[in-house]
C-alpha cells in the first residue's frame, strides 16, 4: 500500500503533462478536430461514459453531432453516430482505419491478440483472415453444418414442450441452443448431455467472456503505462478474473484438440477412409491448416486456439442475443408476431421441423431479425477500431493512433435514416432492400469492410432456423399476470449486449 501511496502522485504528474503535450500538438498543427466535451485534466471524458456507453454516446452526438471527439483518459477518440460518417469509416477510409487497439482484457484472452477480431492489421492478420473466409466459414462450409443447426432446433423444442404449458425460461432454452449450434460446428460434438456443460460451466464463462471484454480497463486508457496497467488490473480485480477465464478456456480448447488428434491418430493407425469435407468441424479444419507445409505463415498451437475462441464465444453471443431481443419483440408485438406465426405455418405446412429450404421463402421472418438487429445490434459499439494515418471523416480531421467507435446502437435509432426509429415495425423491411451484409450502412449490426465479421451467414442461418421453429412449434404468450410494460428491458453493457433479465414466457404447442 505504501508503494501504491508513493507513486502515485508521480504518476498523476505524469500523465497531467502527457495530457497537455498531446493538447499542444493538436492545436499547433492546426488540426479541424471534430466538436466534443471540454475533457478534464487527467481522466478526460472517461465520467461520461456512464454504465452503459451507448446511450451515453448517443446523447454526446445529439448535442455536439455524429463525429464526436472525446478523450479518454490519454486517448484521443472518435465516436460515429450516423449511417454517412459510417460510410466514410468502414468503406472510405477502411484500410486506414481497420486497425485495433491492444486493449487490456483482449491480450489476456485471446493469447496476445493473435485471433481474428483483435489482432492489430498486419501480415498475421490478413493471413488469418482470408484462411477463415475461405476455409472455415465459406458457404460451403456454412451450409455443411446445416444438420448441426436441426438437430439443436429439434432439441430446443423438446426443451420448451418439457414444460408441459408451464412458465419455461426461454433465455435459457436460447443459449443453449446457441452454444448446441456453434459446439458442434466448432467442435463436432455436443457438450450438453451427460454433464459436461456444467462441468465445463460454459454459461459462466461465456458471461465472463462477454462482461470483461466489454468493460473498461484503466490502463487500456494510458497505453504506455505497463505500471499503471498492472496495479489498475490486482486493484480491480480484473488481472485475476482474466486469468481464471483465460485458463478455462484453455483448458476446455486443450481437451477438444487432444481429442481431434488422437481421433486423427486412430484413424491413421486402422487405416480408415479420410473424412468428406462436409463431415470436418472447425478445428479438424484448423488443424489441417496448422499441420500444411504449404502456409505462408504456420500457425501455432496458441493461434488455433485463439481463433476457435472467437468462433466459440463470439459464435453463441451473437446468435443468442438475436434470439432473445427477437422473441422479446414479437412478445410485445403480439401483430407482428401473429403475421410471422402464419408465413412460417403457411410454408412448412404440416411437417413437424422447419427446413432451410423454407427459410428461403419467409420473406417476413427475414424482415422480423432484420428489424431486431436494428434494434438491438449484438455489439452496440462494434469493436474499437484504430487509426493507421490521418484521415478526413465528414470535413473533420481524425490524427493517426486516435480510437474510432462506431455507434451502431444509434445508427440504427437515427431519425434521419429510420422513420419513427424506436417503433419496432418489421413492415419497414418489407418495403425495403436494406440489408445487414455491410452494404447499407444505416444497418450495421456486424459492422462492414474489412474488419467485417466473418459469421454473418452462419449466424443468420442459425437464427433463421431456430426463430422459424419456435413460431411453427408453438403459440406464444406472456406468464399469467404480466404484462408487456412489466417486462424489464434493461441492458447489460459488455461487448456485447445482453437483456439484464431472463426472458420467460408461456409456450402452448401447436399441433400439426
Amino acid at each position: 500500500m505504501s508503494f501504491l501511496f508513493f507513486f502515485l502522485p508521480t504518476i498523476l504528474v505524469v500523465l497531467i503533462f502527457v495530457d497537455r503535450v498531446r493538447r499542444y500538438k493538436s492545436n499547433r498543427y492546426g488540426l479541424n478536430l471534430p466538436p466534443g466535451p471540454t475533457p478534464l485534466p487527467v481522466i478526460g471524458n472517461l465520467h461520461q461514459l456512464g454504465r452503459r456507453p451507448h446511450l451515453s454516446l448517443r446523447r454526446l452526438a445529439l448535442a455536439y453531432g455524429p463525429v464526436l471527439r472525446l478523450t479518454l483518459g490519454a486517448v484521443p477518440t472518435v465516436v460515429i453516430s450516423s449511417a454517412r460518417a459510417a460510410r466514410e469509416v468502414l468503406r472510405t477510409h477502411d484500410l486506414a482505419l481497420c486497425s485495433r487497439p491492444q486493449t487490456y482484457a483482449a491480450r489476456h484472452l485471446f493469447y496476445g491478440c493473435t485471433d481474428i477480431a483483435f489482432a492489430p492489421y498486419g501480415a498475421y492478420w490478413r493471413h488469418v483472415r482470408k484462411l477463415c473466409i475461405l476455409e472455415l466459414l465459406s458457404a460451403r462450409r456454412v451450409e455443411s453444418f446445416a444438420p448441426a443447426r436441426a438437430a439443436e432446433a429439434a432439441r430446443m423444442v423438446s426443451r420448451v414442450a418439457a414444460a408441459d404449458g408451464a412458465t419455461v425460461n426461454l433465455s435459457k432454452v436460447l443459449a443453449r441452443y446457441a452454444n448446441g449450434v456453434v459446439c458442434r460446428a466448432t467442435f463436432g460434438r455436443d457438450f450438453l448431455e451427460g454433464g459436461e456443460y456444467k462441468r465445463h460451466g460454459f454459461e459462466g464463462m461465456l458471461a465472463d467472456y462477454q462482461e470483461l471484454l466489454g468493460g473498461f480497463s484503466l490502463g487500456d486508457f494510458y497505453p504506455g503505462s505497463a505500471m499503471l496497467e498492472e496495479l489498475a488490473g490486482r486493484a480491480t480485480g480484473a488481472k485475476a478474473r482474466l486469468e481464471t477465464t483465460f485458463r478455462r478456456f484453455d483448458c476446455l480448447f486443450d481437451e477438444v484438440i487432444e481429442e481431434h488428434l488422437q481421433r486423427k491418430r486412430k484413424g491413421a493407425e486402422e487405416e480408415e477412409e479420410e473424412e468428406e469435407e462436409e463431415e470436418k468441424d472447425l478445428v479438424d479444419v484448423l488443424l489441417e491448416l496448422q499441420g500444411s507445409e504449404g502456409l505462408e505463415m504456420p500457425l501455432t498451437r496458441d493461434n488455433v486456439k485463439a481463433v476457435i475462441l472467437d468462433m466459440f464465444a463470439a459464435g453463441t453471443d451473437t446468435t443468442f442475443i438475436a434470439l432473445d431481443w427477437g422473441m422479446t419483440e414479437l412478445l410485445l408485438n403480439p401483430k407482428a408476431m401473429t403475421k410471422a406465426r402464419h408465413e412460417v405455418r403457411s410454408i412448412v405446412g404440416d411437417q413437424r421441423l422447419v427446413s432451410e429450404a423454407h427459410i428461403t421463402r419467409m420473406h417476413y421472418l427475414k424482415a422480423v431479425i432484420k428489424e431486431t438487429l436494428r434494434l438491438h445490434p449484438p455489439a452496440p459499439l462494434l469493436v474499437p477500431r484504430e487509426s493507421m494515418q490521418k484521415v478526413k471523416i465528414d470535413g473533420y480531421d481524425v490524427p493517426a493512433k486516435t480510437r474510432v467507435f462506431v455507434n451502431a446502437w444509434a445508427i440504427g435509432r437515427d431519425p434521419e435514416a429510420w422513420g419513427d426509429p424506436e417503433r419496432f415495425d418489421p413492415e419497414r423491411f418489407v418495403r425495403s432492400s436494406v440489408d445487414y451484409k455491410g452494404q447499407d450502412f444505416e444497418l450495421i449490426p456486424f459492422g462492414a469492410g474489412r474488419r467485417g465479421c466473418p459469421a454473418i451467414a452462419f449466424s443468420a442461418a442459425s437464427i433463421e432456423v431456430a426463430l422459424a421453429q419456435l413460431l411453427h412449434s408453438f403459440d406464444w404468450e406472456l406468464p399469467p399476470g404480466v404484462r408487456p410494460e412489466d417486462l424489464d428491458l434493461d441492458e447489460v453493457f459488455g461487448i456485447t449486449m445482453h437483456r439484464r433479465d431472463d426472458l420467460e414466457a408461456v409456450a402452448k404447442p401447436h399441433i400439426v
